[in-house]
């Protein structure tokens, strides 16, 4: 049995699919800004884009955050959103893992860095 959707909400999804596949260019652009920005705050990262490793895969930034006796990752990839936007979100949670809109490299700091906190620091959530 077909889904219960309306047909225009999953034709708006198929088309942000295809949005964020043929936007190679402009999420690598989008994570290459998130990278300088987390630089900046001295965290460690490892860019999964290249074309020529990675020609039909997804572009992942994967974000490290190290202590004394721990580390802790994020991977965040870079999606096409309604209205012509692009937004950060933690890969492998798809559309539940946004982290915030392209554009605002100091937000997206903000919220790897909740991430990355949780995920060290569990037990003080």
């Amino acid at each position: 049995m077909g889904s219960l959707r309306p047909l225009n909400v999953r034709a708006g999804r198929h088309l942000l699919g295809w949005r964020t596949r043929l936007g190679r260019s402009t999420a690598i652009r989008n994570l290459d800004l998130l990278a300088v920005a987390l630089q900046v705050k001295s965290y460690r990262y490892v860019k999964l884009y290249q074309a020529v490793e990675f020609p039909t895969r997804p572009p992942v930034l994967w974000v490290f955050a190290f202590s004394p006796d721990d580390h802790a990752r994020v991977a965040v990839t870079v999606h096409a959103t309604p209205g012509r936007g692009w937004a950060y979100y933690e890969a492998g949670r798809g559309r539940h893992g946004y982290l915030c809109p392209c554009g605002d490299a100091k937000n997206a700091v903000e919220q790897v860095e909740a991430v990355l906190k949780h995920r060290m620091f569990p037990s003080t959530w």
